[in-house]
């Protein structure tokens, strides 16, 4: 297959694609892909390109490879050549050029998110297509504690991240050692990094420090 990479540029009315790319659109491409593509015999009644496109998602969704990261679908159809069959086969094999949509995660870069579950070992966060997780060492810069309604806890902040808290956090290892279940860690720990009610809270607080210089206000965290 010949690939051709560029940064993804939707259009407003691929609904199914904006709500992904909205906090992470550094991280989606647009790859151009030249291919056969095999369509059965039960396929031969419907038109054409819409087989092809039925073929291609069938195929190409949710594949994942290390080089173009996860395709997420196929956001068009191109140009469609003339169908050859294969003796001994009875599929048609259609040259055809399309292009696919992909989530490659990449270092650094800073991601939101929603928490889907919550252990003793850390929280599971929903980025894209896929959910990575932050280490319980890595959710606040405290002492966290776990409890069994699915809850940490900071001894010091007392705040506390359960399941459904949107977050902002940091992309600190991406790893394809098993080739269909990537691993990516985050941290949260970082400066305005977190649930995003923290930060708001840290913002008022540094805002009301800013008009009243000559006063000092406890800023919860570690002593």
């Amino acid at each position: 297959m010949k690939f051709l990479y560029k940064i993804i540029v939707l259009r407003r009315s691929n609904e199914r694609f904006k709500k992904l790319i909205k906090a992470l659109s550094n991280m989606f491409y647009e790859i151009e892909v030249k291919a056969h593509v095999r369509v059965p015999p039960t396929s031969f009644k419907e038109e054409t390109k819409q087989a092809v496109l039925k073929r291609l998602n069938e195929e190409y969704e949710g594949y994942v490879t290390k080089d173009l990261g996860i395709v997420v679908g196929v956001s068009e159809v191109g140009e469609v050549g003339e169908g050859v069959i294969i003796p001994g086969d009875g599929a048609a094999y259609y040259e055809t050029t399309f292009k696919l949509v992909t989530f490659r995660p990449e270092l650094q870069e800073v991601v939101y998110g929603r928490i889907t579950d919550i252990t003793d070992f850390g929280a599971f966060i929903e980025i894209g297509p896929i959910d990575g997780m932050i280490h319980v060492s890595q959710t606040m810069d405290d002492f966290v504690s776990f409890s069994k309604s699915n809850v940490l806890t900071g001894k010091e902040t007392k705040r506390v991240l359960k399941v459904g808290d949107q977050c902002k956090a940091r992309i600190i290892a991406v790893s394809y050692k098993e080739p269909t279940n990537p691993k990516i860690g985050l941290t949260m720990r970082q400066p305005a990094l977190g649930n995003l009610k923290w930060i708001e809270e840290d913002l008022k607080k540094r805002e009301r420090q800013e008009k009243q210089p000559g006063k000092k206000e406890k800023v919860k965290g570690k002593k």
